[in-house]
């Protein structure tokens, strides 16, 4: 039998990581009945051990690579070389303790040390990326002059010594890179949202809803590094648009309705002539407390469509509606959330045929799921992709979501716009993308 203590620390965490992960499916499911509150701090707890374990990977490889390339250098002294690992060490403590905010540093306007460890977990993410990047360029590299030198005369002795400089040359190119793209990141964030206009027409829109507009707001994310002035600028730039109707696509909040209060005040004056609509996201249900977030929504104008619809028209003209429906999240029934899971079938309950549909869904997959089971479905709108909101992981959202941003025509009838987020999640970094508010004008063909 194959000994543990033969593996290597990193397949020790990594099998961790697998542990914890599978323990989080487990649990899901025994604790759905227990207590909201139970609940909570038991997936707080294994969110917490999930989130430093897998990120302990990509510390363990960043500390190889940053450390021990220039500590065992002969042209590097050992006092600078210890004060280089402190600041490794302490740049990686802080990037791991920015889950730990999400919890416990919660307050009406983002706190220092919130923005500090999630800016840290950024360049984190950045860093891992290139120098893994950089590795791999360098292995290739490897393989290629070795099989170069089996054709060639031996090499010289001193040619030896250049593996050392060129893995060195590759981590200071990283570093490099990482502390351009996280300043030029953190400035993009920091900018107001963009104003995206776009143009939908809607086969079976009624003339007298022509020029209808909707304001598109996703990806919210009200949190440890989203707080109150940033919601006040958001509101304000939405009733200078003047909208007919405001929809939220989930994802406004990381926390529970108690901590939030003060935070999601400026909704209660957000202005929409016909209504004001949310669905439910994924970050939303891992607040766990989705219901109060209901209530707290209808005490500030927002309708919840909690797979229903409503109807949208114009006083003068009644007979001329549109069907706005909305979905729960699909990550509800995942969650096994009681009560919760998305039912295109109930939401567009009551939807006449000849009447257009536009759907509330936060991710792109349900949009497409919803326009499998219902092609009748004339416009969906989702969020969740955040445009990637950073390099690198813009990557990894393009492979696994069907649609990734902006406008798409499905079919003959049916359009899908996903909104690149309103604002950012945890991380105030945007590289390869902007924040965005989306003014929707409705036409007749």
């Amino acid at each position: 039998m194959y000994s543990l203590g033969k593996l290597s620390v990193e397949v020790k965490v990594a099998i961790t990581t697998g542990v914890v992960f599978f323990s989080m499916l487990i649990s899901i499911t025994l604790l759905s009945d227990a207590e909201p509150s139970i609940r909570t701090k038991f997936f707080r707890l294994q969110f917490l051990l999930l989130a430093n374990s897998f990120m302990l990977i990509g510390s363990l490889y960043i500390w190889k690579r940053t450390v021990f390339v220039f500590t065992r250098s002969r042209w590097v002294s050992y006092s600078i070389a210890q004060c280089w690992r402190l600041v490794v060490l302490l740049f990686l403590v802080v990037a791991h303790s920015s889950h730990l905010t999400m919890f416990y540093l919660i307050g009406e306007e983002p706190h220092w040390l919130a923005m500090v460890s999630y800016t840290c977990l950024g360049a984190y993410i950045i860093l891992a990326f290139f120098l893994f990047a950089f590795g791999c360029l360098g292995y290739f590299h490897k393989l290629f002059t070795r099989g170069r030198s089996t054709l060639k005369p031996e090499a010289p002795t001193g040619a030896v010594m250049t593996v050392a400089p060129y893995a060195s040359r590759q981590t200071i190119l990283a570093i490099a890179l990482t502390v351009v793209l996280t300043a030029f990141g953190l400035m993009n964030a920091s900018l107001p949202p963009e104003v995206v206009r776009v143009e939908i027409p809607l086969n079976k829109l009624p003339p007298s809803l022509d020029y209808l507009k909707v304001v598109l707001l996703s990806d919210i994310h009200m949190g440890p590094t989203v707080g109150r002035s940033r919601l006040e600028l958001i509101v304000s730039m939405v009733n200078n648009l003047e909208a007919d109707v405001v929809v939220i696509v989930g994802d406004l909040t990381d926390s529970e309705v108690s901590r939030m209060l003060t935070v999601s005040e400026p909704l209660r004056h957000m202005k929409a002539k016909l209504g004001s609509y949310f669905v439910t996201g994924n970050h939303d249900y891992y607040t766990l407390d989705v219901e109060n977030w209901f209530s707290h929504l209808r005490s500030l104008n927002i309708q919840p469509l909690h797979n229903v619809n409503a109807r949208v028209f114009r006083a003068e003209r009644k007979e001329d509606w549109i069907c706005l429906a909305g979905v729960d999240d699909l990550e509800a029934k995942m969650l096994r959330y009681a009560g919760h899971g998305m039912d295109v079938r109930k939401a567009l309950t009551g939807c006449a045929p000849e009447v257009p549909i536009i759907l509330l869904a936060h991710q792109p997959r349900a949009a497409q799921k919803a326009l499998q089971e219902r092609p009748d479905i004339d416009l969906v709108l989702s969020g969740h992709t955040h445009a990637g909101q950073m390099f690198p992981l813009s990557i990894m959202t393009y492979l696994v979501n069907p649609f990734f941003c902006g406008l798409y025509r499905i079919g003959e009838r049916s359009w899908v716009y996903v909104s690149s987020g309103t604002v950012y999640y945890g991380i105030p970094m945007r590289l390869g993308s902007r924040a965005e508010i989306t003014e929707i004008l409705l036409r007749t063909p």
